[in-house]
């Protein structure tokens, strides 16, 4: 690979994962109700609340991806959302055998995006990104 293509490609990967964070955020609002009684029937505590982290975690840090602010910070949250996510909602291992595939393949997409996480938090967000401004800038940032 082109080494000078390396911020062309961390801009693409970083708003491709961003996007899926944020319009996971931004839908979970209009189906509120829904999504904290699944909550519930998964059997977490204060599904409400947790609900509103979850929706200002995907949105911010979706929106952190895209724009490329404090992006390893966004990426290693994200990441652990992620795995967490994975967890408690594909457990592949304990479905029933018609919903087996079916939470594998929602489990191994959630890893998947872990280690597209993984490498944004690793290689940090690229020049072309508000990261890589405050950098050439001479500003502190992530």
């Amino acid at each position: 690979m082109n080494r000078n293509n390396l911020p062309l490609h961390l801009l693409a990967a970083r708003a491709l994962l961003g996007s899926l964070f944020l319009v996971s955020g931004l839908g979970k609002i209009g189906r509120f109700a829904a999504v904290a009684g699944f909550m519930t029937s998964k059997g977490l505590p204060a599904a409400e609340l947790m609900l509103l982290a979850t929706i200002a975690l995907e949105v911010a840090g979706g929106l952190a991806l895209i724009v490329g602010w404090r992006v390893r910070y966004a990426a290693w949250a994200l990441l652990v959302f992620t795995g967490l996510a994975a967890v408690i909602f594909h457990a592949f291992w304990a479905a029933e055998t018609p919903a087996y595939q079916n939470q594998l393949n929602h489990f191994l997409k959630n890893v998947a995006i872990m280690g597209g996480l993984l490498c944004i938090g690793a290689a940090g967000a690229g020049d072309w990104s508000l990261d890589g401004r405050m950098r050439s800038q001479g500003l502190p940032n992530a």
